[in-house]
């Protein structure tokens, strides 16, 4: 056993007392049965087959975040297999964007079948290695396959145009053809659903895709390419590496082969993926800012002063009842950070808003549960310059602010370099239309807080990306547009 392999063991050994408790031992029985299921594997995929890393170093831990326990032993990859898996999916293109529409979508839609069956299993993988409530995590398994089976379908649907020509003697058309190889480098937060969602739209027009999941969930995105070569489709056509983040990304963006990248993460990292593509001037989909833990949860919640209190008491006398615990508990309603960083991260942003005046009327410290627990919390009086109100903390603190008119309230929305999902809630239609109209926001929920969906756009304005997911629109990220005009029509 090596010093690194050593040193990580002993951190999850700190926390074996726990193990006692019934809840971990349940999530002990969980983990030893999926380690014997048909979908679990702990290595990359490259061309079809299950490999180790090259210099053959197995010191990449994953940890159950609810109770430190080691899930796997995964390698630890970098440039050298993100080119090999680079190299095999250039191969496969050729061949996978030749197979007919129809070819795909069937592969594609036994793909779907398979996540569909093994739901279960998937839902308790991605309880055990990202910490969110099982209920939940069945629902992103629901979410994550509702991508594959949507683009299934507009996979036949891929449709060009013929141009009205400008001259009588030409015939111009306008043919959609896929782009390439595609690096999608995904996050934690939704282990599954963050790849299907790109995957399903890159395979259906006939890309291949190295796919790099969070170093945090990698198992989840292992679980789903494994169903993937279940369900057929060809050896090299979807790939998966895992390790080196730094490395791996510096691969994908070197390489002239891979054509597009799309990611998932934060603005800082999405810049410099933006930079790095320039070099080979590949096409860039990214969505910034996805750091409660999901991209799209409110981060600040802005509510009328007259109305400021009444409301703050109600919200936290909700928030009170959110039960939390590990995320096989039946009822847990939150589950634990993804890691230490996590926990600090919301304790500094929390101790800076206190620093400057706020005030926590719910929660604001670590949980009893210990680990990465944390207290359901709501901060009042929070102004525009504390860090809660200019950053995403994501984390389980919901910070309140006061405005006095509509256009305050929207002054207020716009003022963030953000620009991904924003939520009002009113009862007055003329208003509903002025202010979805005036947030610099991709998208927008009117009296719904839950409103991603695969059947329509997903994606943000300003820093928080370019590009669209799901839908119709977003099969386009994934092609070029290739304009034919033929000449000498008239000649008999």
């Amino acid at each position: 056993m090596g010093v690194a392999r050593f040193s990580l063991f002993k951190i999850a050994s700190s926390h074996l007392h726990r193990m006692h408790h019934p809840s971990a031992l349940r999530q002990m029985s969980f983990a030893s049965g999926l380690q014997n299921s048909t979908i679990f594997r702990s290595q990359g995929l490259i061309g079809g087959q299950w490999v180790a890393a090259h210099d053959g170093i197995w010191n990449f831990f994953r940890f159950n975040p609810s109770t430190g326990e080691i899930i796997a032993d995964v390698p630890f990859m970098g440039r050298r297999e993100t080119n090999d898996a680079i190299s095999s999916a250039y191969q496969a293109f050729n061949s996978w964007s030749k197979l007919t529409a129809a070819e795909r979508s069937k592969y594609l839609r036994k793909w779907y079948d398979l996540i569909m069956s093994h739901k279960e299993e998937l839902g308790q993988l991605i309880t055990l290695e990202q910490g969110k409530p099982l209920k939940e995590a069945l629902g992103e398994v629901s979410y994550g396959a509702s991508f594959i089976e949507f683009f299934a379908e507009e996979a036949k649907q891929v449709y060009g145009d013929i141009i009205p020509a400008t001259l009588a003697d030409r015939r111009l058309f306008v043919l959609k053809q896929p782009v390439g190889v595609v690096g999608a480098i995904t996050p934690w937060n939704f282990p599954l659903a963050m790849i299907t969602r790109k995957v399903g739209p890159a395979l259906a027009c006939g890309c291949t895709v190295v796919v790099k999941p969070s170093e945090l969930t990698p198992l989840t995105a292992l679980a789903a390419a494994e169903l993937a070569l279940q369900a057929g489709i060809p050896p090299g056509v979807l790939n998966v590496v895992m390790g080196n983040a730094s490395d791996i990304g510096d691969a994908l963006l070197a390489s002239p082969q891979v054509r597009k990248i799309t990611f998932t993460g934060s603005t800082a990292v999405g810049k410099k993926l933006m930079a790095g593509a320039a070099g080979t001037v590949k096409r860039i989909a990214a969505k910034f800012r996805n750091s409660g833990q999901t991209c799209v949860c409110a981060n600040r919640v802005i509510v009328q002063e007259g109305i400021y209190e009444k409301f703050a008491e109600a919200f936290s006398k909700a928030v009170q009842n959110l039960q939390v615990g590990d995320g096989f508990t039946e009822g847990v309603a939150q589950g634990p950070l993804i890691n230490e960083a996590a926990v600090q991260k919301v304790e500094s942003f929390l101790q800076d808003a206190l620093s400057k005046g706020a005030k926590v009327i719910l929660g604001g410290k670590r949980h009893s549960l210990g680990m990465t627990f944390y207290e359901p919390t709501v901060v009042t009086d929070v102004k525009s310059d504390m860090l809660l109100a200019r950053e995403e903390v994501f984390g389980p603190v919901a910070p309140l602010l006061r405005f006095k008119t509509e256009e305050e309230a929207i002054c207020i929305a716009n003022d963030t370099n953000a620009g991904l999902a924003a939520y009002i809630f009113t009862n007055n239609v003329q208003r509903t239309w002025r202010v979805s109209e005036a947030l610099e926001y991709g998208l927008v929920g009117v009296n719904e807080g839950i409103i991603s969906t695969e059947v329509a756009p997903f994606g943000g304005v300003k820093q928080s990306g370019l590009g669209r997911e799901g839908s119709k629109y977003g099969i386009d990220e994934y092609l070029e547009l290739k304009y034919v005009c033929l000449g000498d029509m008239n000649r008999k």
